[in-house]
């Protein structure tokens, strides 16, 4: 991120390592929990491409060359044999499950996208897994809820974004459901841990309901889930 910064790269951590990164008072959390950092994930624009490219190269990672034509700009891959971490770059949008707009966001926070978009990409998950519900966890425990960025999990734009698609609106009331149902179990956190967590997850609900919903939304609606409201992600052999 360092070099990144050194050459002007708007180049931001995403997923796991987002979260500790953006979590320094529970970091100690992330561990107890045995939640293990592993690949790499990052959000960039796309008209900064080849110097991303450049970038990774000089720091001793391949690109995968097949898979990155195959995702046609979208989406960057890229290797560093030697530590055995892969890279994974996201231009302009995070497209899996459900769109995440980085639109003049990145900006917003640095080395990593801000904790409502950190929230937004682990929520927007519809297999969700245990990873995903440790990392939430984590990331509500540091953060308050509120309207604005920094150090906030800005429920105003988390409120419009799903008041205008009701796809994402459903897969990410339904995983806050299961995170909040899957505090029971976790035996590392305590009850003070479980209490703010639930709070926050009831409060990020309340106030998503509560938001007036878009024409658009409210025709989605009607055919609820009995029609695929999610973008079937396949697997990407690296």
């Amino acid at each position: 991120m360092v070099e990144g910064e050194k050459r002007a790269l708007t180049l931001r951590v995403m997923g796991a390592c987002a979260v500790r990164l953006h979590s320094a008072r529970f970091a100690h959390l992330h561990e107890a929990l045995q939640r293990a950092l592993s690949d790499l994930d990052f959000a960039a624009y796309s008209r900064q491409a080849p110097d991303v490219r450049r970038l990774f190269v000089d720091e001793g990672y391949t690109p995968n060359e097949r898979v990155n034509a195959l995702l046609e700009g979208k989406r960057h891959i890229y290797l560093n044999r030697e530590k055995g971490w892969t890279a994974d770059v996201f231009f302009d949008k995070l497209e899996m499950c459900h769109t995440i707009d980085f639109g003049g966001r990145l900006e917003l926070d640095y080395p990593t996208i801000t904790p409502s978009d950190i929230l937004l990409e682990k929520m927007q998950i519809v297999a969700l897994t245990e990873k995903d519900v440790k990392d939430t966890v984590v990331l509500l425990r540091e953060h308050e809820v509120g309207e604005d960025e920094g150090e906030t999990l800005n429920c105003k734009y988390i409120e419009r974004l799903l008041s205008n698609d009701w796809g994402f609106y459903y897969t990410v009331t339904t995983n806050l459901r299961r995170v909040r149902d899957s505090l029971g179990k976790l035996a590392a956190l305590n009850e003070a841990d479980r209490m703010d967590a639930r709070s926050k997850i009831d409060e990020i609900l309340r106030r998503v309901e509560a938001e007036p919903k878009t024409l658009r939304w409210k025709l989605r609606a009607r055919a609820g889930a009995s029609k695929r409201w999610y973008r079937e992600v396949e697997e990407i052999v690296r």
